[in-house]
């Protein structure tokens, strides 16, 4: 009994390690085959932009104010009664183009009685001369005295000094009466009116008739820190420039961008002590009206040039734990690898890399969320790569 006690458990051993061998291989199988499955499945697809080295002008943006290249406040010169008026609200004026017409009555009278005043003034010269020619024979005939001949030479350049008076109050009126139309004193666009016909205006009145401004073209007034001024006098910025595009760019308020090109004209020699900026003046053409005084824009101020960086579009970078800048880069054996990117700045939907990437180097832009670092994928050249 003992014996077949013994021999079954032998065989039940033996079973049992026999049944464990069985479990075991199923395991190890069906892990292989896991395995297997992972490295028969298809590499992931993802989007890519092939990066090429180039040039990049640097510029700074700063806000600014369209101002009028020319204004000029319409002022009667004379006074009176605002009897009509000879513009359109709006238009365009030309200089000494007619905008108003005072009643003239007064000024006319003022003319007429200095033309009167010439008159008498030139018939008393011409008596006085008689005079003086009458006692210079008199003299020479020893009738009268040399004193009564230096009387009768200063009558008559007395009246020869009247006669240029009254012209000159006849010259004076003239102007007044002139000047009862009020005339533009520049062209450009001339603004709403500001009196009403049959008001009372004066000379020289605080408030003006109407404004015209010359709109083409405009300044734009921006500000710029002294540094950077500095650099512009000493001609560190000019060299920094060679062979960058000097162009001025504006964006509008609405966040478009101008078709027209600014140009520098001029800066405050002035630092604001609060700020420490300084005013530049820009000027821009401006043949639709487009750009009107007030209105808030953005400059894009050229700083210099930078060489054989990359413009790497701002979806393919990341930051890491540390928040430094980095790029998932797919090899040659389209295998992924992540780089560190030193950013100097943006500009538009790229950043400008100087280090990190070289040209030839694809980013992936799409289709990070699947894949990992050492991972094979299936790139695709993006079709309207954003790295312009």
């Amino acid at each position: 009994m003992a014996r077949l006690l013994a021999v079954f458990n032998v065989g039940a051993a033996r079973a049992l390690i026999a049944a464990l061998g069985l479990v075991a291989f199923g395991v190890s199988g069906g892990m292989s085959g896991a395995a297997l499955a992972q490295q028969q499945r298809p590499p992931q697809p993802v989007t890519v932009v092939t990066l090429s080295a180039q040039d990049v002008t640097l510029t700074s943006m700063l806000p600014g104010r369209v101002v009028a290249s020319s204004l000029a406040e319409v002022r009667p010169q004379v006074s009176g009664i605002l009897r009509e008026r000879l513009f359109e609200e709006g238009a365009e004026v030309t200089a000494d183009d007619p905008l108003y017409r005072i009643d003239p009555s007064t000024y006319q009278a003022q003319v007429a009685a200095a033309k009167a005043a010439v008159a008498q003034a030139r018939a008393n010269l011409v008596s006085a001369e008689k005079e003086a020619v009458r006692v210079t024979t008199l003299v020479e005939r020893q009738i009268v005295s040399q004193q009564d001949l230096d009387t009768a030479i200063a009558a008559r350049d007395s009246a020869a000094a009247a006669v240029q008076v009254a012209e000159a109050q006849l010259q004076s009126a003239n102007i007044e009466l002139d000047r009862t139309t009020v005339r533009a004193p520049l062209s450009g666009v001339v603004g709403r009116s500001l009196t009403t016909q049959g008001a009372l205006v004066t000379a020289g009145q605080a408030t003006p008739l109407a404004v015209i401004r010359d709109l083409d073209p405009v300044y734009v007034d921006v500000t710029q820190s002294a540094a950077e001024l500095i650099r512009w006098r000493r001609g560190h910025t000019e060299a920094d420039l060679a062979g960058a595009d000097k162009t001025v760019v504006l964006n509008l308020a609405d966040g478009t961008r101008y078709v027209q090109t600014g140009t520098l004209t001029a800066a405050e020699p002035n630092v604001d002590e609060q700020t420490g900026v300084i005013v530049l003046r820009l000027k821009f053409a401006n043949p639709e009206r487009l750009l009107l005084p007030g209105m808030y824009v953005e400059v894009e101020f050229p700083l210099g040039l930078v060489r054989d960086v990359l413009l790497v579009p701002q979806d393919a970078v990341r930051r890491d734990r540390r928040g430094r800048p980095t790029a998932l880069v797919v090899t040659k054996d389209n295998v992924v690898e992540e780089r560190l990117l030193t950013v100097l700045r943006d500009r538009g939907a790229n950043w400008i890399v100087s280090d990190g990437v070289v040209g030839g180097d694809r980013v992936i832009v799409e289709g990070v969320q699947k894949i990992s670092v050492g991972a094979t994928v299936a790139p695709e050249e993006r079709t309207q790569a954003t790295n312009n």
